[in-house]
């Protein structure tokens, strides 16, 4: 029988990317990766090919693994006096005002492609230049701006790529006025560089000509970001946490990472006959675990080192299993992709840039992130880690077995909200049964601080008259809440998958 596969993410050019693979030959893991390429390069403002990430791949009758290919803190070989510098401060509206640090000293040392490049050679069907063409195809023949990067240019358009003459060339027309839903994107440069990493592999940039360009205009800019950096990168394969939820089992991000902690201590605390619907004393109970594991993981997670991350996230799970949140409490913009195939291979990728640096390197097309000027990813300083460190990140991209042979690879974007956001959809699925476009569609509650005062965020439709904090509501759904992806594959029922409605979505299928 022919292999079939299916791909969910948040738009549908991306996923098409993604099918294209899939009927060349290739595997949920090809169909994945192409995916995650095409919308790192179309995916305007919300993405960037300088991104970094994780990705979860989980083989029919073998253990799982996580590639870390996340960002590290740069500056090899400068003098510490370069560090702290380079960055300036910018604020938009929205989720009710976000504040965050932009400019080339932003830059930390990105790692998606190296994690893609690895993910590919071990885990793939077809050669690392089949993977990138449809990605490349698409941005040579150009591409329409997608709703998501529409919304977010209403923000961002001047304050992050505003600044950068590259960046507002191509974000803004002759007249000054932004891009707007629907308007073409050409970049010719984007297309040169994606058919040299397709031809020469990775290398190109992690040490050749493209990461030469990179580090050449970011030396010369106050940045931190070396060639020795790009060099000395390395995706690292990881054991991923694993714990049982319901008759499912879940594996998930491990540390130095820390979403995947949280998330498992939040389904850890939600697994519970009490919570077996949807009423104002379930919206209660979810609201104080999710205040409890999140203020865990703003008090003892963020800002640590990688040993410290270890052992807090070991004493987080070993409190949530013994369905102990009390004594917890005493103690950007990303993109996710997801992909199955009738094989019984799962494949979960996120990826963030942050929410841009607004440097698109000379001469390369690539846009870059702002890793080290996430705030609330770094609350001991911007330039505070040893250059090499792997840097904090709230992903957690998760795939899920039963012993019937069913597995689900899903993910979410949303900075803080990207926990909250899956361990809500998989309390839906699993825990109440909904099927999986309901579970995803249905509203959202999310704790967090907001203007230094604990809140809950929720969505229209959630019943929070017996919250003890004060609440704000969003108005319908909100792209606030991440955008959850998901994709399922049954031994008898087949592929199926859903798509967060929340960020427009995609699913599409291929079949070899």
């Amino acid at each position: 029988m022919p292999r079939k596969v299916i791909i969910a993410s948040d738009a549908q050019i991306v996923v098409d990317a993604g099918a294209a693979v899939a009927n060349r030959g290739g595997n949920a893991v090809d169909a994945a990766i192409a995916t995650t390429l095409s919308s790192m390069c179309t995916n305007l403002g919300i993405i960037a090919p300088g991104a970094s990430g994780f990705i979860t791949i989980w083989r029919k009758g073998e253990n799982p693994i996580v590639i870390d290919a996340y960002a590290e803190m740069p500056g090899r070989g400068l003098d510490s006096v370069k560090f702290g510098s380079g960055m300036k401060e910018a604020f938009f509206d929205y989720g009710g005002g976000t504040t965050t640090m932009v400019g080339y000293g932003s830059v930390a040392t990105p790692g998606m492609f190296a994690g893609l490049s690895l993910a590919a050679e071990k885990y793939g069907n077809l050669p690392w230049s089949e993977v990138v063409a449809p990605a490349q195809q698409q941005v040579a023949r150009g591409f329409p701006v997608s709703p998501v990067a529409a919304e977010y240019f209403s923000y961002t358009h001047q304050v992050i790529f505003g600044w950068h003459p590259d960046s507002y060339r191509v974000i803004h027309k002759a007249d000054g006025s932004y891009l707007q839903l629907g308007d073409l994107v050409q970049l010719p440069e984007l297309a040169q560089s994606l058919q040299l990493i397709a031809e020469d592999g990775v290398g190109v940039l992690y040490g050749g000509e493209l990461g030469e360009k990179i580090t050449a205009e970011i030396q010369a800019n106050q940045g931190l970001l070396t060639l020795e950096d790009l060099a000395q990168y390395r995706a690292i394969e990881r054991s991923p946490i694993l714990i049982n939820f319901g008759d499912w089992e879940i594996a998930t991000n491990p540390a130095p990472a820390v979403g995947g902690a949280c998330l498992a201590a939040m389904l850890l605390l939600m697994d519970k006959p009490s919570l077996h619907q949807w009423n104002a004393a379930t919206v209660r109970e979810i609201a104080e675990i999710q205040q409890a594991v999140l203020q865990y993981r703003s008090n003892y997670l963020e800002g640590a080192s990688e040993s410290i991350i270890e052992q807090q996230a070991a004493h987080l799970l070993e409190m949530a299993a013994k369905d102990d949140w009390q004594q917890l409490t005493k103690s950007p913009s990303t993109i996710h992709i997801s992909a199955v195939d009738s094989d019984g291979l799962a494949c979960s990728i996120s990826a963030s840039s942050g929410y841009g640096s607004g440097v698109i390197a000379g001469g390369t097309g690539l846009w870059l992130n702002n890793s080290l000027g996430e705030i609330e990813l770094h609350p001991q300083g911007l330039h505070d880690l040893s250059p090499g460190t792997r840097l904090t990140s709230n992903m957690a991209p998760t795939v899920c077995r039963r012993s019937d042979g069913t597995v689900l690879a899903i993910g979410s974007p949303g900075a803080s909200r990207i926990t909250t956001a899956i361990a809500q959809v998989l309390f839906n699925f699993i825990s109440l049964d909904l099927p999986l476009e309901q579970a995803i569609s249905h509203p959202r509650l999310h704790f967090e601080v907001f203007n230094d005062t604990p809140v809950i965020a929720f969505e229209t439709g959630l019943k929070v008259d017996a919250l003890n904090l004060t609440s704000r509501q969003f108005e319908g759904l909100s792209m606030y809440f991440g955008g959850v992806q998901a994709a399922l594959g049954h031994p008898t029922d087949g592929l199926t998958a859903a798509a967060d409605p929340r960020r427009t979505g995609g699913i599409a299928w291929g079949e070899n």
